[in-house]
């Protein structure tokens, strides 16, 4: 598999630290509010590189945090009265019913910052002893200038990033690009004991300290949003090699970025929508097939338009998938003639390809219109069985068409009808027969009489 690395700016054949084994780390949430649309395509893409990876026979150890002390979380509490705890509790709760309605597996751990606070007073620590670190104020920074090789990730000098960084000028600092470790304690604020003072920690070590833990001094991928490259990634590439020594990730992997009817999604816009928002209206489902849609590293442009475009694309999946299990019941057992392994090639070629999850899609599209052509024919039971297995396989790497079992739920309704309907046909009660009819039109539901008994859809 090739991936492009943002740290080379070339794509690489992925070759990780211990064969057949992938550690992954993928920033996560700052947990004070819910999550928003921008947030949902990282979630998607790494979860289907994770899922890829898996099915071609990996063991993926995927790490994702939870930054559960920030400004953010403890500006939310002061306005709400209540405790850092208290927010960081709740929208953890809202985001797993946001993952799990976009059909995102749970990381292999979780991490939250607040839980690894010995962790990161002990890379600080190892951090000052190396003299890559000073205390001052009650803070602790990290000497930027110390750190050669600062900005190679976002490939551009200490001079130009300074010039184009928000910096906080402050007394306490060596030097203005010297970004926090620890801050010092602050009335009214969550704080931790340390050598330096009661303080809490730095947004960028948590990720540092936990990704070392839990995956180790080198990490195979670690990913995230393009908007992430500076200063976030970049500062914890720099105090983790700084501390251990060694190459922080082989490979860095960066989702491009989301606009909103072609501007840019900000608040300051009003043009920011939650997930939960979308959802609502549109379900979770043609998200995830938005987010994935396009190659991960190209923009993506978000609008009304689109996610319905989206939601029309599932509907084509979803007819062919029903159709199919239509005709398995009724098919007779025979050779199996069709072969569908060039549709599993294509997938596989995509997806090999900087994971090009858009080819992958398309791959799919093809086997569906193959499968559309078989059932235009008499396939036998094999041939069905195949083509459902190869359908099932190929989405569920993607993790689209997964609401399965939901479908099936109101397919026994529609079938319990059906039986009714049929059953007052054959009593020649003509009436009921029609009112059953009314009924599963109104609930978008057409009857198709065919020689495999009656067939129904949706519109």
């Amino acid at each position: 598999m090739k991936i492009f690395n943002t740290l080379t700016r070339q794509k690489e054949e992925f070759v990780p630290v211990k064969e057949g084994k992938a550690g992954i780390y993928a920033c996560g949430p700052t947990v004070y509010n819910f999550i928003h649309i921008g947030n949902a395509r990282p979630l998607c893409v790494f979860d289907v590189l994770r899922r890829y990876l898996e099915w071609r026979g990996m063991e993926v150890n995927f790490v994702q945090n939870f930054t559960d002390i920030d400004d953010k979380l403890i500006k939310k509490a002061n306005e709400e009265g209540i405790t850092v705890p208290q927010v960081a509790e709740r929208y953890i709760e809202e985001f797993w019913t946001d993952v799990k309605g976009m059909n995102i597996r749970p990381a292999t751990t979780h991490p939250r910052a607040t839980e690894n606070i010995n962790e990161i007073i002990g890379l600080i620590s190892t951090l000052i002893e190396k003299g890559y670190a000073y205390a001052s104020g009650g803070d602790v920074y990290f000497r930027t200038l110390k750190f050669d090789e600062y900005g190679k990730l976002s490939h551009q000098p200490l001079e130009d990033l300074e010039a184009g960084a928000r910096i906080d000028v402050t007394e306490v600092k060596e030097h203005p690009m010297d970004f926090a470790l620890w801050k010092g304690v602050k009335p009214g604020e969550p704080f931790w004991p340390s050598p330096w003072g009661n303080g809490r920690p730095g947004w960028h070590i948590e990720c540092s300290a936990m990704s070392q833990k839990y995956i180790g001094d080198t990490l195979d991928i670690h990913c995230g949003g393009q908007d992430l490259i500076f200063p976030h990634h970049e500062n914890e590439i720099a105090q983790s090699e700084c501390a251990c020594g060694k190459p922080f990730a082989n490979y860095w992997m960066h989702n491009g970025y989301i606009n909103v009817d072609n501007r840019k999604m900000s608040k300051s816009l009003g043009n920011f929508f939650t997930v939960r928002e979308v959802a609502e209206k549109y379900g979770y489902e043609p998200i995830r097939y938005l987010m994935i849609s396009s190659h991960y590293r190209s923009p993506i442009n978000y609008s009304v338009d689109i996610l319905e475009q989206s939601q029309n694309a599932l509907d084509r999946l979803y007819t062919c998938r029903e159709n199919l299990v239509f005709r398995l019941e009724s098919a007779q057992s025979g050779e199996q003639t069709a072969n569908f392994d060039k549709f599993k090639e294509e997938f596989i070629t995509a997806m090999e390809d900087d994971l090009n999850t858009a080819d992958a899609i398309a791959a799919i599209f093809n086997l569906a219109k193959e499968i559309n052509i078989m059932l235009g024919g008499t396939p036998s039971k094999e041939d069905c069985t195949a083509a459902l297995n190869m359908f099932d396989e190929l989405c569920g790497v993607l993790g689209l068409v997964y609401n399965i079992d939901k479908a099936d739920n109101l397919d026994a309704e529609v079938e319990e009808l059906i039986a009714q309907r049929t059953a007052a046909r054959k009593e020649r009660d003509f009436a009921k027969a029609d009112q059953i009819r009314d009924q599963l039109k109104e609930m978008g539901i057409v009857l198709e009489d065919t020689p495999q008994g009656v067939k129904w859809s949706r519109v």
